[in-house]
């Protein structure tokens, strides 16, 4: 979809900064030679007057006076810069692992896609990428794909390119570093497509060379909590508002009970990475040990589909635990978590009657136990079968394969 070309003057690059005084400033300047406008948000910095740095520059500086966090830095500036009639904002970090010379990339690709959230793909293949970096960003973009049912390559990276005037009807949350990875999940809800651009990225030899204000701990749960609620919110059946009219072809989330089957046959037919037939297997495994006498086809339907997971692996992996042997497992464990003895077993007929509802606690108690654990294990198992798989594959036919977007 193309539109109308881009007037330079509605794009301005967008860097947070938070006690980055010594990389700012080149950062900041080196964008003037691709774009008219810069603007840095000075988020509470303590270790120099930013405002005073760009003194007699062309950068324009949006100051707090204490910190509150690289997302309150991001919706300040977006509602900064729609007062002033921008269109788009480009982000960088103000770290120095960006580049301000792939910024051509952003503007090449802005009018193709007007309606989407540019993400800058970052080239990973460097000797001093560090592998937390390397496993965070495949772990972040799992629960993006999760979440929206959409994937994207690097879900974790700051250097973006935001569509201002869509931003301004959403609701937009977080003031910290979760709401990088929330604006995706809720974009993507909205209609707004998720494109990668591929740029370029600098990481030091020594990682303690790196200021960066990010908190393990802190930051890490959450994070964890923004995906935690983004889930719950998915499998809501509750239909999202739509700023951007769906493309011709395509099915709604919602469109299980409307179009069933060409719903499961479009899910049938999805090519799954390794990863997400693992949830699947995980996911499948953990609805079938639970005690949903006579729902479990359709709890595993109703979860896969609302997950856009593959549905050939949540359903089939359902049988490894049939009755009589994973029910009696789990009855036999919440017999024993409950009482601390193994579970008798009755004289008679009427006496096994009777004790019925306290074999559905026990099996829900246990169910409660192995449910997660079986589902970790079979994920595992799976996930490694795949990617076992995918590299014989790729070993038995070595010709490069493109493709085109």
């Amino acid at each position: 979809m193309n539109s109308a070309p881009l007037h330079p003057a509605g794009v301005w690059a967008v860097l947070p900064v938070y006690n980055n005084g010594a990389t700012v400033r080149g950062l900041a300047l080196q964008c003037l030679d691709h774009l008219e406008n810069v603007l840095v948000v000075d988020d509470g910095s303590t270790d120099v007057d930013v405002t005073q740095l760009f003194a007699g520059t062309r950068v324009h500086v949006l100051a707090h006076p204490v910190n509150r966090g690289k997302g309150f830095a991001l919706r300040s500036a977006i509602a900064h810069l729609l007062k002033l009639g921008a269109e788009w904002m480009i982000t960088l970090d103000a770290d120095g692992q960006h580049h301000p010379d792939d910024l051509p990339a952003f503007l090449d690709a802005i009018p193709r896609h007007p309606h989407a959230i540019l993400v800058g793909a970052r080239d990973f293949s460097g000797p001093t990428v560090p592998r937390s970096s390397r496993f965070g960003r495949r772990f972040s973009n799992l629960w993006i794909r999760l979440e929206s049912g959409v994937s994207v390559s690097d879900s974790q990276s700051g250097f973006r390119a935001y569509p201002l005037r869509d931003l301004a009807r959403m609701r937009l949350r977080g003031d910290r570093y979760e709401f990088e990875a929330e604006i995706l999940t809720r974009a993507a809800w909205h209609g707004l497509a998720l494109v990668d651009v591929p740029v370029r990225v600098w990481y030091p030899e020594r990682q303690r060379d790196v200021v960066s204000s990010f908190r393990p701990w802190r930051d890490n749960v959450r994070i964890a909590w923004v995906h935690a609620r983004l889930c719950m919110r998915r499998l809501w059946p509750w239909p999202h508002r739509r700023l951007v009219p769906r493309p011709p072809g395509t099915l709604a989330q919602s469109d299980l009970l409307a179009h069933p089957l060409q719903t499961l046959r479009r899910l049938l037919k999805d090519s799954s990475s390794p990863a997400e037939l693992g949830l699947a297997a995980a996911l499948g495994t953990f609805l079938a040990v639970l005690p949903l006498v006579g729902a479990h086809t359709a709890a595993i339907l109703y979860f896969a589909v609302r997950f856009r997971l593959n549905l050939v692996m949540a359903l089939n992996i359902q049988h490894l635990y049939a009755p009589p042997f994973s029910p009696l497992a789990c009855i036999l464990l919440g017999s024993y978590l409950r009482h601390g003895a193994w579970l008798a077993l009755p004289q008679s007929a009427r006496g096994a009657i009777a004790e019925v509802p306290h074999y559905l606690l026990y099996w829900l108690i246990g169910s409660i136990v192995l449910a997660p654990v079986l589902a970790l294990a079979a994920g595992s198992v799976v996930y490694l079968l795949a990617r076992l798989s995918t590299r014989n594959i790729r070993h038995r036919d070595p010709i490069p394969r493109t493709i085109q977007n």
